[in-house]
């Protein structure tokens, strides 16, 4: 096994419940991320993140984004464990939105620019655009862009004005094979970028996130002692699964191993359930 061990908290949802017109959507979700150290290597966290369609997932990124309110409870981000501000967590969505009227190059520097001085900002850019294999592309229109560059630099325009934690929704979504292993790569570069780097991926795609991920949260509802479903969906213990206490995090072709094959399945089965 991977030799790895545990530090401070990174992100950590306390209580959280989510009401709309009487409605309980969200109840009583406690989690928590915690900063995984592999000795000699940077290595971020990344978590993956299920549930249902309509189960309320898109409600929870956007509180744990810091865009909404929850009814109850609060989010605490960063080693600092601050509560949760717009801005603090990069939100990259499905469409990748850009200023079509901005360049590439001009886009992060709108993004840079709202974290660092001018210059600071420019050595940023440059760097993100490197790193992230869009020099060529950098006096481009996001029209002229492929759907591959524009994911790349949506993600570079969120860690520029961000924090260390990204909120990635449904990012392989409408992709073939060969985009996927690009966006796979991708979310490796961003958590081995720094050690507190944090990607929370929301997909349906469960093979693909179980293969990247660290941890794993499963939404669902819990029922009651007569077999009722209870209302608001939740996060209990047993759907918090550790990946590397496991065995199966951080290998490069996990998807061929038996254990992680049976895995999936224990986790379909249990999202057929929930």
């Amino acid at each position: 096994m991977t030799p790895y061990f545990y530090k401070e908290p990174v992100l950590t949802l306390d209580n959280i419940s989510m009401s709309f017109g009487g409605e309980l959507v969200l109840r009583d979700i406690s989690a928590q991320v915690l900063d995984v150290v592999r000795p000699n290597m940077k290595q971020g966290q990344v978590v993956g993140f299920y549930g249902r369609s309509g189960i309320g997932k898109s409600v929870l990124c956007r509180i744990m984004a810091g865009l909404v309110a929850p009814s109850k409870g609060t989010v605490q981000v960063g080693v600092e464990q601050e509560p949760v501000k717009p801005g603090a967590v990069g939100f990259v969505q499905q469409r990748y939105p850009l200023f079509n009227h901005r360049t590439l190059v001009d886009n992060l520097l709108v993004a840079a620019e709202r974290k660092y001085n001018p210059e600071e900002a420019r050595q940023q850019v440059e760097s993100y655009l490197e790193r992230f294999c869009l020099t060529p592309h950098r006096k481009k229109y996001p029209a002229h862009l492929s759907g591959g560059q524009r994911q790349r630099a949506a993600i570079a325009q969120q860690l520029l004005c961000s924090d260390h934690l990204i909120l990635l929704d449904e990012p392989f979504s409408g992709l073939d094979i060969a985009m996927i292993d690009e966006v796979k790569k991708i979310i490796v570069e961003v958590t081995t970028m720094d050690e507190l780097n944090t990607v929370i991926i929301v997909s349906h795609d469960i093979v693909t996130t179980t293969a990247l991920a660290d941890r794993l949260w499963l939404l669902g509802y819990e029922r009651d002692a007569a077999g009722n479903l209870l209302p608001g969906a939740t996060i209990n213990q047993q759907h918090q699964y550790n990946l590397a206490e496991m065995g199966l995090a951080w290998h490069p072709n996990v998807e061929a191993e038996p254990e992680f094959a049976q895995f999936v399945e224990e986790i379909k089965e249990e999202i057929r359930q929930s």
